[in-house]
């Protein structure tokens, strides 16, 4: 993998999901469909795309003839303060949010295959490469995919949610491979379609996800009766481009409401999502984050943690950070007073771990109060080392604090814990903690080490120090299938390569007719190698019966389906507007 000063930053947690491209596993054919398609791409989206396409695609190193080779890419996107990274199909939607954050465009390292050329349900080469990485070229949009990795990345999920992306990406492997049969399909379809309607109430990493969808995925800019693509989604399918346009897709303003709208991979959606500008996608964003448990804390945000089930973070007013799977929260007139993790958890101090507070040190959870010490007019974390001296706060004294919220802590004091002058953890020996009569700690349980915070400033999904508390996104069990060419496959293949040969060596046109005869005979349901071939024939103004034979080919094959009809008109459209 070519390295760039982007890629040195991303944490191990998320380099664990990056693989080699396979580069050389590509076929002649994969490299044809690649061209097929950002040729399409090129003349259609050059009238329906924003302004920053076309010069995006120069500005990222990602040609039109072949599949962009990432050693590449990275060289170029370094200059632009991007990388991109090959992973396998879909990665969990916290990580690619976090990827996200870190400027790195993750990459799907298949390409979709030749049934699916207009549309694939699964993340592809064509997807990433075609579709996002020219957009961020833009400053103003790059920002905002980089704001919403890291907003994303923050939002809490539900137990359910990481089942739903094990059903999408397991559908999405199966309708990939050209090899799985209907029944497979179907039962696949019918585990997704179970888990959707039983989700319960939104998370919060659901409702992003679904604006990430109708804006970074779908997403369409500028004036309402004359939109434009901004969306990769869009911009990397030659079948939805098209189609999104015409007035029975539905155009809405774009609004925090977005988030509200459920999508199907599988389906063209029924209705897109307008905003005016990108700046103006910002203002969305910061809208939207502001009902986020990061930027709410308190109550609701710790009640977020422990819905989740996972690992979450707590802020408090002096800045410590509680990392760990939240279980309980007390709570009074609306305010949280007492909270606790059960299992491992750590103590932070700006995303640090406070040496002597990991893991292995709160292996069992960690429990402290929130909020002001009754008859103090100033919170704790506001006092100096010097007054906490003045109040009976010294090393080796006995304390008994009394919250405003009735949480009462009495032991003697063994240390203090101050960052960047503040007060944020005090550690006592033969510590009660009780509150309305029930114990919340007891002196025999050993060292009470108490958080000190008048409030809960921010509640975020993961630990504060992602190291330190060895977060890991295991790989995929499942991985994406590998087609398994066969011997036949191969040789049509082959046939691919010697008129791609023919193309960039300018040179024994004469074969032509021979590599059309053989494909005709051993591969007479292959339309994208017939194409090529009459390309190349119109191209060098060859008119003898062999073109006109692949003229009628091609033309007889429009009559299976609208989209191949689609397919083969805007393919010969492409080179007799070249010729023309």
């Amino acid at each position: 993998m070519e390295m760039n000063d982007i890629l040195y930053k991303l944490p191990k947690h998320l380099m664990s999901l990056v693989i080699d491209q396979p580069y050389n596993e590509y076929t002649a054919q994969d490299h044809a469909l690649w061209r097929y398609v950002m040729r399409q791409n090129v003349k259609h989206l050059a009238k329906v795309a924003h302004a920053s396409y076309l010069e995006g695609l120069h500005k990222t190193g990602i040609g039109i003839e072949t599949i962009p080779n990432m050693y590449g890419m990275n060289r170029i996107l370094k200059d632009i303060g991007w990388a991109a990274v090959a992973v396998d199909g879909f990665v969990p939607p916290s990580a690619f949010m976090a990827f996200q954050a870190y400027n790195v465009l993750v990459i799907a390292a298949d390409i979709r295959p030749i049934d699916q050329i207009g549309y694939t349900p699964a993340p592809d080469i064509i997807h990433e490469a075609a579709g996002h990485a020219p957009i961020i070229a833009d400053p103003d949009y790059s920002n905002f995919l980089r704001r919403f990795g890291e907003i994303g990345s923050k939002a809490f999920l539900s137990p359910q949610d990481y089942s739903l992306y094990e059903a999408i990406r397991h559908l999405s492997i199966i309708k990939a491979d050209p090899y799985s049969n209907q029944e497979t399909i179907l039962e696949a379809e019918l585990r997704l379609k179970n888990i959707s309607e039983n989700m319960g109430e939104p998370s919060e990493l659901a409702r992003i996800r679904n604006l990430h969808w109708w804006t970074v995925e779908y997403g369409l800019i500028g004036n309402p009766d004359d939109p434009k693509i901004y969306g990769a989604g869009l911009l990397s399918s030659i079948t939805e481009s098209f189609d999104c346009l015409k007035p029975t897709v539905k155009k809405i303003p774009l609004t925090i409401h977005a988030a509200d709208y459920n999508y199907d991979i599988t389906e063209p959606q029924p209705q897109l999502f307008i905003t005016t500008d990108f700046a103006s996608l910002n203002l969305v964003l910061d809208e939207f984050a502001d009902t986020l448990a990061l930027r709410q804390g308190g109550v609701y945000g710790l009640n977020q943690a422990v819905r989740s089930g996972s690992t979450g973070t707590a802020v408090y007013s002096s800045g410590i950070q509680v990392s760990g799977t939240f279980t309980q929260v007390l709570e009074k007139n609306g305010m949280p007073v007492y909270l606790k993790t059960t299992g491992p958890s750590n103590l932070n101090y700006n995303g640090r771990e406070l040496p002597g507070h990991g893991k292995e040190y709160h292996s069992h959870g960690f429990g402290s109060p929130v909020g002001k010490i009754r008859n103090l007019s100033v919170p704790l974390e506001e006092f100096s080392e010097e007054e906490l001296d003045q109040i009976g706060l010294t090393n080796g004294e006995p304390v008994n604090l009394e919250f405003e919220s009735g949480v009462t802590v009495n032991g003697r004091v063994l240390g203090k814990t101050i960052c960047d002058g503040h007060l944020v953890m005090l550690s006592l020996h033969g510590c009660r903690v009780t509150y309305e009569g029930k114990a919340l700690f007891e002196p025999d349980w050993g060292t009470y080490d108490m958080a000190v915070g008048k409030s809960i400033v921010s509640v975020f999904s993961g630990p504060a120090d992602a190291d330190a508390f060895g977060l890991s996104y295991p790989a995929p069990e499942e991985k994406t299938h590998k087609i398994r060419h066969d011997e036949k496959s191969k040789r049509l293949h082959l046939l691919y390569q010697r008129v791609r040969d023919i193309r960039e060596q300018n040179c024994s046109f004469a074969l032509l007719p021979e590599l059309w005869q053989e494909l005709h005979r051993e591969h007479p349901g292959d339309w994208l190698c017939a194409l090529e071939i009459l390309e190349l024939l119109k191209e060098k103004q060859i008119e003898d019966h062999f073109t006109l034979e692949v003229t009628q080919f091609l033309l007889s094959k429009k009559s299976e389906g609208e989209n191949m009809s689609k397919l083969i008109q805007d393919g010969m459209a492409m080179f007799n507007q070249d010729a023309s």
